[in-house]
């Protein structure tokens, strides 16, 4: 299956060559390019791309809230592709930002060429990606501004099966499917089927949400209480 990708930078040489390393997969095609978050929000709605790599700083309309308004579009029944963040700027408040409005993945625009392509598979696949790096500003983030942790979990994650509830946590906790495999000693494909049905029961899309859920549900702590 071939992944249509739209590339959104406002430099063009940038984005000239995201497009062209892109392009040249055999299992991606390239279907627009965009200067700025107005112009991708036209041609996403033309195009219908499976994912957008989308830089954050632009002009007439930033990578946040374009990811924002094709994440959640006005009208129930459009089409809602994958976002990849793309940035020179490893800043908390981006990270987060970029996170709540609805991407998928988030990656730094030094990242290596194969990074990028492998990025957009993992995007495209369902899955989210985050670098580690980004993984600890998140809980960072959370730990200098998250309000106190409710003493009982939220309604929305009441239910979880205790199961669950152990690989949330260590899911929130920046481990991957083999980390949490090894902590609960079970199968790491039995670990993706817990995460599976996490995202489903919290209605979330992804891995990240699943982070942000744990969190703001008072399930865990910053301080990884």
């Amino acid at each position: 299956m071939t992944t249509r990708v739209l590339v959104v930078d406002d430099q063009a040489m940038v984005r000239a060559g995201f497009a062209a390393l892109l392009d040249a997969q055999p299992d991606m095609e390239v279907v627009g390019e965009a200067d700025n978050g107005a112009r991708a929000l036209e041609i996403a709605h033309e195009a219908q791309p499976d994912v957008v790599v989308m830089d954050v700083r632009m002009p007439v309309l930033n990578g946040i809230d374009t990811t924002r308004e094709l994440v959640n579009p006005a009208d129930p029944g459009a089409h809602v592709p994958r976002v990849l963040m793309l940035t020179t700027f490893d800043i908390d408040d981006y990270v987060y930002e970029a996170i709540r409005a609805g991407a998928s993945g988030f990656l730094l625009k030094d990242a290596l060429p194969a990074d990028l392509v492998a990025a957009v598979r993992v995007v495209a696949s369902g899955e989210a990606l985050l670098a580690p790096s980004v993984t600890r500003r998140m809980i960072e983030h959370f730990a200098r501004t998250a309000a106190p942790p409710r003493r009982s979990p939220a309604p929305r994650l009441a239910g979880l099966t205790e199961r669950e509830r152990e690989v949330l946590v260590l899911v929130a906790q920046g481990l991957s499917n083999g980390e949490i495999a090894a902590a609960l000693v079970i199968a790491e494909q039995t670990v993706k089927s817990h995460v599976s049905r996490i995202i489903g029961k919290l209605g979330v899309r992804d891995r990240v949400q699943v982070v942000i859920a744990a969190y703001e549900g008072g399930l865990v702590s910053a301080s990884g209480e």
